[in-house]
């Protein structure tokens, strides 16, 4: 199933160099869950803060064992630091 997969700010870096722009069109197995992209892409727990599928929310218990569906987008944003 094909799926967008976007990072933002610094989690950019982790993206292949044949990215288009923060994001990349995947194609993945049909029984892969959120955690399985997090984890495939080598993000530090730590700085995957705000997740979203589709526009929604997921909590961070959640995201583990996630689903996804065809056409998921999912977005990834660390923590966001100011001053």
């Amino acid at each position: 199933m094909k799926l967008t997969f976007k990072l933002f700010a610094t989690l950019t870096d982790y993206l292949p160099p044949e990215r288009k722009y923060n994001a990349v069109e995947l194609e993945v197995a049909p029984e892969t869950r959120l955690g399985d992209l997090i984890a495939r892409f080598k993000l530090p727990e730590k700085m995957v803060h705000l997740v979203l599928v589709n526009g929604v929310y997921v909590e961070p218990a959640q995201r583990g064992a996630r689903s996804l569906a065809e056409g998921d987008v999912i977005a990834i944003w660390p923590p966001v630091a100011g001053g």
